[in-house]
């Protein structure tokens, strides 16, 4: 499947060479992207120090704010196992069974919220003129549909909801996030999640070689998760490494670190780039939600992602209920 939008084209995956190892981090937008890529870095090199910033350790290959080539060479420089960051669907990834796939989920309602704020916080004047140096010669692609003023969080977040922009244009939509988490989740079978309660593991459909991650795990499990991750991924870590490990990978360690840490810092892409580890909490959506956009939202989830998935996706409930960790 071709997924292309003005700012992303995974046909950019052309003529990338893998190798025995590779990861590819294959999440929606706003789900926790950077912290997955910071996690896997901590993983592999084994110390919080890292030897470059994160975005050349592992930059967007399908990005069109840089040549194909300048992130094919960055990757093809590296002598470490590589983790490679994506937004493309399953089906619009190369298959190669010497890589591992991770996803990550997390409650949409939070997701629509933290993409406001993402795109607030964005320059687009230094966005479009990276675009300008980065284009191709086979460069094809619309520009960016502007969306409306909103009168506030609540209409905002409902054109999120609603937002009818197909999947392969790289909708940033709750359908756009839907159909992203239904491929991995119908890969993996859902059984790699963490159970909650009594839920059986759907038999018979477990692929070792996709990953799943939730959010709200991360938060409340941070280094059960992240040794979890490091059996799945085959690496052993030193017991007295753990605690700094750890430590490195907690949204206040990167936040205080953010030139370090988030993506595209060398182009000046954010008005603060502090503040693109904006929040960082689940439930966000409380704030804003009434009777009538919490039944809106539920029907429009209910539509688009199997009960199973929109159970896993909402560990707090479509209700609201408390969470069971402080957020």
């Amino acid at each position: 499947m071709r997924y292309q939008s003005f700012v992303s084209d995974n046909a950019r995956w052309e003529g990338f060479a893998f190798r025995p190892g590779d990861i590819i981090i294959s999440t929606p937008a706003k789900c926790g992207t950077t912290w997955t890529q910071m996690i896997c870095a901590l993983l592999i090199f084994q110390t919080p120090e890292l030897p470059r910033t994160l975005d050349l350790l592992s930059p967007w290959m399908e990005i069109r704010l840089r040549r194909r080539k300048v992130v094919h060479d960055l990757y093809d420089a590296q002598t470490h196992r590589r983790f490679i960051k994506s937004h493309t669907p399953l089906d619009g990834l190369p298959v190669d069974d010497r890589i591992t796939y991770i996803c990550v989920g997390r409650d949409p309602r939070d997701v629509g919220l933290s993409w406001r704020a993402h795109m607030n916080n964005i320059d687009f004047d230094v966005m479009f003129a990276a675009l300008a140096e980065a284009i191709e010669p086979d460069d094809n692609f619309a520009p960016p549909r502007i969306p409306p003023e909103f009168s506030d969080e609540g209409e905002a977040f409902r054109y999120w909801v609603d937002d009818p922009t197909p999947p392969e244009d790289v909708a940033m939509s709750l359908a756009g996030l839907i159909h992203h988490m239904a491929g991995f989740w119908a890969a993996s079978g859902g059984s790699r999640r963490r159970c909650r309660g009594d839920t059986p593991h759907p038999p018979g459909r477990d692929r070792d070689d996709v990953i799943l991650l939730h959010y709200d795990d991360l938060q409340t499990d941070l280094e059960g998760e992240m040794r979890r991750l490091a059996g799945r991924l085959g690496i052993e870590v030193p017991e007295e490494r753990w605690p700094a490990l750890v430590k490195a990978a907690t949204f206040d360690d990167m936040r205080s670190r953010a030139t370090e840490r988030a993506p595209d810092t060398e182009k000046r892409l954010w008005k603060d780039t502090t503040d693109f580890f904006h929040r960082g909490t689940s439930g966000q959506w409380e704030e804003i939600f009434d009777a009538d956009l919490a039944a809106h939202y539920e029907a429009k989830v209910r539509e688009l992602a199997p009960p199973d998935l929109v159970a896993w996706l909402h560990p707090r409930g479509l209700g609201g209920a408390p969470p069971t960790a402080a957020a």
